[in-house]
C-alpha cells in the first residue's frame, strides 16, 4: 500500500516491512538487491509463448496489472519498442480511478500500467513473456510480495479478443510446464478502461532509484530483465514525464 506525504510518496506495508523502518544507505544496496531477488517475486525463466499476435501498424496497446505499479511500469520502460508506460488504474469507474480510493480494495480497480508498444519491433507475444517472467509473480492470489489486497491482482485487460485468447493460451501452456512452484492465478478481465494514476507515482522507478521497496522490490527486476532479456532489454527508460 502507498501512503503520500508533502514531500514524497512511500510504501507504508513495503519498505517499512522490507526493512523495519531503516533508510537505505549505499554501502546497503548490494545485500539489499540479493535480498529483492530471492524474494516473492523472483524471477523464473519460461518459454515465450508459441502463439503470438501479427498486428499491423506502428502502435498497439496492452494494460497489465500485477503489483504495485511502480515495478511493472519500470520494467516495461526498459523494453525496446515500447514508446509508453503509464502507470494507472483499471477495472473500475472513472470516479473511483484514485490512488486513494483504489487503495481501500473496493473499487474493483487494481494498479495497472498501459503500454503502448510498436509491433514491428516488441509483440503482445513478447511483452507476456515479459510479463510472467519477471514483470511480477503470477502465482500470488491478491498480492504481490508485501503488498496485500485486489488492487494487486495479477489480471491481464485485453484490448482485442485476439490478445485476451493469446493471453489464455500462454497461460495455460506456462501451467503445463510446471516451471512455477503453483498454478499461475492472473485473470483475464474485459477492458473497462483505463486511468493515468497521480502525477507522482509516474516513472517512480527512474526517478527515486534509493527508494527503499524500489530497491528490494523493483531493482531486482531491471536486473532480471537485462540478465533474461538482453536482446529486448535498453539501459535509457521511455519516461512519462508530465501527463
Amino acid at each position: 500500500m502507498h501512503t503520500q506525504d508533502t514531500a514524497t510518496p512511500a510504501r507504508r506495508s513495503g519498505w517499512r516491512k522490507a526493512l523495519g523502518g531503516l533508510l537505505v544507505l549505499p554501502a546497503m544496496a548490494v545485500g539489499l538487491l540479493q535480498v529483492g531477488a530471492s524474494a516473492q517475486e523472483a524471477p523464473v525463466v519460461i518459454p515465450a509463448p508459441s502463439q503470438d499476435l501479427t498486428e499491423t501498424g506502428s502502435t498497439a496497446t496492452a494494460v497489465f496489472a500485477g503489483g504495485c505499479f511502480w515495478g511493472v511500469q519500470g520494467v516495461f520502460q526498459h523494453v525496446k519498442g515500447v514508446t509508453r508506460a503509464v502507470s494507472g488504474y483499471s477495472g473500475g469507474s472513472a470516479e473511483t480511478a484514485t490512488y486513494e480510493l483504489t487503495g481501500s480494495g473496493t473499487t474493483g480497480h487494481a494498479e495497472s500500467v498501459e503500454v503502448t508498444y510498436d509491433p514491428s519491433v516488441v509483440s503482445y507475444g513478447d511483452l507476456l513473456h515479459i510479463y510472467f517472467s519477471v514483470a511480477h509473480n503470477p502465482t500470488q492470489l491478491n498480492y504481490q510480495g508485501p503488498d496485500h489486497g485486489t488492487q494487486y491482482r495479477s489480471t491481464i485487460f485485453p484490448q482485442s479478443d485476439a490478445q485476451a485468447e493469446t493471453a489464455k493460451a500462454y497461460i495455460n501452456e506456462l501451467n503445463a510446464t510446471g516451471l512455477f512452484e503453483r498454478p499461475i492465478v492472473t485473470t483475464i478481465e474485459a477492458f473497462q478502461g483505463f486511468y493515468p494514476a497521480e502525477q507522482y507515482h509516474q516513472d517512480f522507478l527512474t526517478l527515486n532509484p534509493t527508494w527503499p521497496y524500489i530497491v528490494v522490490h523493483d531493482l531486482p527486476k531491471i536486473a532480471a530483465l537485462k540478465a533474461i532479456f538482453p536482446q529486448e532489454y535498453r539501459d535509457t527508460p521511455v519516461l512519462v514525464g508530465t501527463l
